[in-house]
């Protein structure tokens, strides 16, 4: 028996860059695409400095969870890429806020991103609660 793959797609997060979706939903889990911190409106990183960008990639990532009926409390695992490992301290502040539920993950520095972007995350969570 397979299973039937849900594509997630949400005008209130930016549209994909390239061939993937927003995210995927499968057997009760949700798999989302990493999220950037470009504004869904403008379609542009038009946040300034770590903190700022995390703020942005956070809302970005938690309207594509609430289309796929999920939301941050329900992520069980993140993966965090990061431009510079220097700044890990004001990420992880800000990543803090938001993942009470301190889920499981990875943070790794990577030597660019999308759209010169400082930092990406992807999640997966749980549909439902």
């Amino acid at each position: 028996m397979s299973a039937s793959l849900n594509v997630i797609h949400t005008p209130s997060a930016p549209a994909a860059i390239g061939p993937y979706s927003q995210a995927i939903a499968v057997n009760g889990l949700v798999y989302t695409s990493g999220q950037i911190a470009i504004d869904p409106a403008t379609g542009n990183i038009d946040a300034q400095g770590i903190e700022a960008q995390t703020e942005q990639v956070i809302q970005n990532l938690s309207a594509v969870l609430q289309a796929a009926g999920s939301d941050l409390t329900q992520v069980v695992k993140t993966t965090c890429f990061l431009q510079r490992m220097s700044d890990f301290a004001a990420f992880n502040a800000v990543y803090g806020k938001y993942f009470t539920g301190k889920p499981a993950r990875s943070c790794v520095e990577v030597s660019a991103l999308p759209k010169n972007a400082l930092v990406e995350i992807e999640a997966v969570a749980v549909i439902g609660k």
